[in-house]
């Protein structure tokens, strides 16, 4: 897939309309905020962000060729510094510039589970940032409504191995959906969250 393709230009909008969802949200939380719970288990506000960050310092790398061996423990902790909206935006201005750049979504990454399409990855780094932010609007009493266009796409993305994700341990078991469900809150209960 070129960058010139209609797939390729559709999944490259989605993905920027991910990163901006997440960006707004992030640009809304409080200072009071940062140590706030999420529906994450076990994250607060700062660590969810943080996550969602350091998931984005590894794209640049990762397209260059470069594996997780290779980067090592460069990329644990918290790095965020003293301002987590700062190091947010370069972070997902790095992502979106390195999806973008010609023949980017061509590429294989050597992730954790393996080669993998460079189109592939950015299409799971986009459902990412969906399903996170709803995570971060929760948490900071933001508008909890993802636009569907987002809420498709990453149903599109997760149905395939959904119910393979709780046995993970990254994801809480999948919860039971009322009849008629909307397609949000069918897509956050695939993945253990309760809308």
């Amino acid at each position: 897939m070129t960058r010139e393709t209609p797939e390729a230009k559709a999944l490259l909008s989605r993905h920027g309309e991910a990163l901006a969802l997440f960006t707004d949200r992030v640009h809304a939380v409080r200072p009071d905020q940062w140590d706030a719970p999420t529906p994450c288990a076990d994250w607060s506000v700062r660590e969810l962000v943080n996550h969602l960050a350091v998931e984005q310092l590894w794209v640049p790398p990762m397209l260059d060729g470069a594996s997780v061996a290779d980067l090592g423990d460069s990329l644990d902790g918290d790095l965020l510094g003293d301002d987590p909206v700062a190091t947010w935006d370069d972070a997902a201005a790095a992502a979106r510039t390195a999806f973008a750049a010609p023949g980017a979504l061509d590429r294989t990454a050597r992730l954790s589970q393996g080669p993998t399409r460079a189109d592939a990855y950015c299409a799971q780094m986009t459902a990412d940032a969906i399903v996170h932010a709803w995570d971060l609007s929760r948490a900071i009493g933001a508008d909890e409504h993802l636009p569907k266009a987002l809420v498709d796409f990453a149903r599109r993305e997760v149905e395939p191995y959904a119910d393979s994700l709780a046995a993970t341990g990254l994801f809480a078991a999948p919860v039971e959906t009322p009849s008629g469900a909307d397609a949000q809150t069918v897509l956050l209960a695939q993945l253990g969250r309760r809308a």
